[in-house]
């Protein structure tokens, strides 16, 4: 990690714990059949893409996890809560990390998320830490459903990099997905992939970064 002025961050699996077995579980419960390839860390059905990139309403998402488990019955409610079943928690020190970071970095948050999760999400930080939203660890949010792109495309990373005049050698990129390291790297950026149990309290502290 060599010159780094400028990080862009992850949310699930680098900020917030997720856990893909949960929600696969919470869909095969509702009668999803092949939970795992139907919602997975590295395929998904092509529904959560849309849904990502603000194409469809959390209505219409709802109606096709009805239509896949063949159960019209399902409740809005049965359906959320499955789905927003794979957030765990935000680690103690991670928020208090990301303003050290930020005193010292440029920092953007770049994060493949959707309506309902970002509604579960923000009820989350303001029941636990009487927080708005994640503005206050970053100079710019980049949702996916709310700028209608997604990552692993590179349009997403360019818009960050375009809109903020980052020098691509300069930035760093941390991400627990292979797929969208590999667009980042294509691009020029340095990047860090990260895997469970590493944290990203421990790779700053080992990297010298803060």
């Amino acid at each position: 990690m060599q010159n780094i002025k400028n990080i862009i961050f992850d949310y699930g699996n680098v900020i917030f714990n997720i856990d893909f077995t949960r929600v696969q579980a919470a869909w095969a419960k509702l009668g999803v059949t092949n939970a795992a390839d139907f919602y997975g860390h590295r395929q998904q059905d092509p529904v959560f893409n849309l849904l990502e990139r603000g194409e469809i309403s959390n209505a219409d998402f709802r109606t096709r996890i009805r239509q896949l488990a063949n159960k019209q019955e399902l409740t809005d409610e049965q359906i959320d809560t499955a789905w927003n079943s794979i957030f765990l928690d935000i680690p103690e020190g991670n928020h208090e990390l990301l303003l050290k970071v930020k005193a010292k970095y440029r920092t953007f948050l770049l994060s493949n998320i959707n309506a309902i999760h970002y509604d579960y999400v923000h009820n989350y930080l303001k029941k636990n830490y009487n927080l708005d939203g994640n503005e206050p660890f970053f100079e710019k949010i980049y949702y996916s459903h709310l700028v209608g792109k997604r990552k692993p495309a590179a349009d997403i990373f360019e818009q960050v990099l375009l809109e903020n005049n980052l020098n691509t050698a300069e930035t760093l990129f941390i991400d627990d997905s292979p797929q969208h390291i590999a667009t980042a790297k294509e691009l020029g950026i340095q990047t860090f992939l990260m895997t469970a149990p590493d944290t990203i309290q421990a790779f700053f502290k080992r990297e010298g970064l803060v």
